[in-house]
């Protein structure tokens, strides 16, 4: 069921021209344009920055795993993912989910 950071990490970077680089204590994934998700390994989480809609679904599908990031930065649809709770599957489609929003157009 849970999901560890070097899998999460593996993950991400399996995606087309995914990159990552240090941001702040968290590992940024990023596309060219920009980030899609951080990592925080210590406290096995993911925060993706998806759009609100994208926010509010991942939140009711599976709402022990996803929760809106406190703040603005919550308000505008960042959505924080708890490694300890997520499935790989559920993992792996937020993941797509916030490359897809932050994709070259």
């Amino acid at each position: 069921m849970a999901v560890d950071a070097a899998r999460a990490r593996e993950l991400a970077l399996a995606l087309p021209n995914a990159s990552e680089a240090p941001h702040f204590h968290r590992l940024a994934f990023r596309t060219p344009r920009k980030i899609f998700a951080t990592l925080d390994a210590k406290a096995c989480d993911v925060n993706f920055m998806f759009d609100p809609a994208m926010r509010d679904f991942y939140c009711e599908q599976a709402p022990d795993a996803f929760a809106p990031v406190p703040g603005g930065w919550g308000k505008k649809g960042a959505t924080r993912c708890d490694l300890r709770v997520v499935d790989e599957a559920t993992l792996k489609s937020a993941l797509l989910a916030a490359f897809g929003l932050a994709s070259p157009r």
